[in-house]
């Protein structure tokens, strides 16, 4: 039986787990490793520690869908909407710009619940807190280590994390990667960003006309979720959940300050923004240090193959565009390379 790894559980490395399970008939064993504590990547979502129904998306708010993609990935669409993990978006977004025809979704259960969908329809084994650090050959197969000292052996191995933690790893793998695709992956580059969710008491009402807003005028946040709103869910028996996202250049500015300290400058401006709000019951501080991707891999080739035998493959928002359906397009790339060697 074949072993194969997945690095990565975010919405490239779970489509690819689901999309091999789907197409590869001969008996495989499907590992994903994940180096946070919870599956998501970008598509991350928290909930309260009082109450685990109110809910809180960090990463991405809503799935923009273009005309072009919604004919390119309808299978996608309509299977997510089918299942009830995606919903057309019906709140107010104020500020929203988008090209004419696209529709939005927004995820009920929050976005992380379709990295969780596309796992379980696998049945992938998922094995968090293992960041992956060494990519070795070995008796024709990869030895993957991670940064606690563990080590086996794999057929083929797909990495779907940043680009600039590709380029971290070390072992064989240093060596294997051509000059030419070291150049090709450090010219990937990210935006800089921090989220913040806040959690408010049962009864606590947030008055305001919309349920997302982009803020143009503030030094410090970008856009303003009220997140519950957001997925028109009444928040009268938990609370409502908030998330505050920051800007490019403010996360820029401050990459090397204290959680503590941007949290109190994220809430000081969100004070001049929505004064009056109570003070919240919990918070959740995320750092995005690969907020989006706002320089890919040239002619975004989905892919990038690193060695044929044994198969070493990376995809990603890296070598697409940086949403939701770049996403689906890299896993496509990586099935069709993998299906055309393997």
């Amino acid at each position: 039986m074949s072993r194969v790894l997945i690095v990565g559980a975010g919405l490239t490395g779970s489509l690819c787990t689901a999309l091999l399970r789907k197409q590869i008939t001969a008996p495989v064993y499907l590992a994903l490793w994940e180096k946070a504590g919870d599956t998501g990547g970008r598509m991350a979502t928290t909930n309260s520690p009082y109450n685990p129904q109110c809910i809180a998306d960090l990463g991405a708010q809503y799935i923009t869908c273009t005309p072009h993609y919604a004919k390119e990935h309808q299978n996608f669409y309509e299977e997510l909407l089918a299942h009830g993990i995606l919903k057309p978006l019906t709140a107010p977004i104020e500020g929203m710009k988008g090209k004419e025809g696209s529709c939005n979704f927004v995820a009920p259960h929050g976005v992380s619940s379709i990295i969780k969908y596309y796992l379980k329809k696998s049945g992938t084994e998922v094995f968090l807190n293992q960041c992956v650090t060494h990519i070795n050959l070995k008796d024709s197969k990869w030895e993957v280590s991670t940064d606690t000292g563990t080590a086996e052996l794999f057929d083929l191995v797909i990495l779907t994390m940043p680009a600039p933690e590709i380029l971290r790893l070390q072992g064989d793998i240093v060596n294997l990667i051509s000059e030419h695709q070291k150049q090709k992956l450090a010219s990937v580059s990210y935006s800089f960003r921090y989220s913040l969710g806040l959690f408010y008491e049962a009864g606590v009402k947030i008055n305001v006309p919309w349920a997302g807003q982009y803020i143009t005028n503030n030094p410090c946040i970008r856009f303003i979720s009220i997140d519950n709103k957001k997925r028109n869910i009444e928040s009268s028996k938990f609370g409502p959940s908030l998330v505050v996202q920051t800007s490019v250049p403010f996360g820029l500015e401050h990459m090397e300050h204290s959680e503590e300290d941007i949290q109190k400058l994220i809430i000081q401006q969100l004070e001049t923004i929505l004064p009056g709000l109570p003070q919240p019951i919990a918070t959740k501080f995320q750092k995005w240090t690969y907020s989006q991707v706002t320089n890919s891999v040239a002619n975004t080739p989905g892919q990038m193959t690193l060695h044929l035998k044994p198969f070493l493959v990376c995809g990603g928002d890296g070598f697409t565009h940086s949403n939701f359906d770049g996403c689906i397009a890299s896993a496509l790339s990586v099935m069709k390379v993998l299906k055309r060697y393997i």
